[in-house]
């Protein structure tokens, strides 16, 4: 699977231009993700020096993107591109915009590695932590 993963806010806090602390697991997280066998890229509105310093920043923690703000390794800007957007072409992407803000990154790994969706893996630790079984759905004409 291949997975962009955003960088300020994400992997570290916001305090762009600089580079912020790390939101706890995150990196862990991705060195499983990898060593899982997906394909990590990272996706930031970062370029150039900051860019770089965030690419260094993971590989002293022992995270190596497949790619960085491009779809593959090899990919060199608009000669190699079909497009000339930076919208990379992944099948997850893993951002703190997102709707309902950045889970932690241990439900991160488990909804990735079991393809269950943020309200799924909720919904299935609450009924493990109540130790209770999920109601069974009534049709419209059951008066139970």
């Amino acid at each position: 699977m291949t997975i962009a993963v955003d960088f300020d806010g994400t992997i570290v806090e916001h305090r762009y231009p600089e580079i912020g602390e790390e939101i706890p697991f995150a990196t862990d997280t991705l060195k499983q993700l990898i060593a899982d066998r997906h394909k990590l890229i990272l996706w930031s509105v970062r370029e150039g020096k900051l860019l770089d310093e965030a690419v260094e920043w993971c590989r002293e923690r022992g995270v190596e993107f497949w790619a960085v703000n491009k779809d593959y390794p090899e990919e060199n800007g608009a000669q190699n591109n079909n497009h000339f957007s930076r919208k990379i072409e992944a099948d997850i992407f893993i951002d703190d915009r997102n709707i309902g803000g950045l889970p932690e990154w241990g439900l991160i790994y488990q909804m990735i590695c079991s393809g269950k969706s943020y309200r799924r893996v909720l919904k299935e630790s609450m009924l493990t932590d109540l130790n209770q079984e999920p109601p069974k759905k009534k049709h419209w004409w059951s008066r139970k």
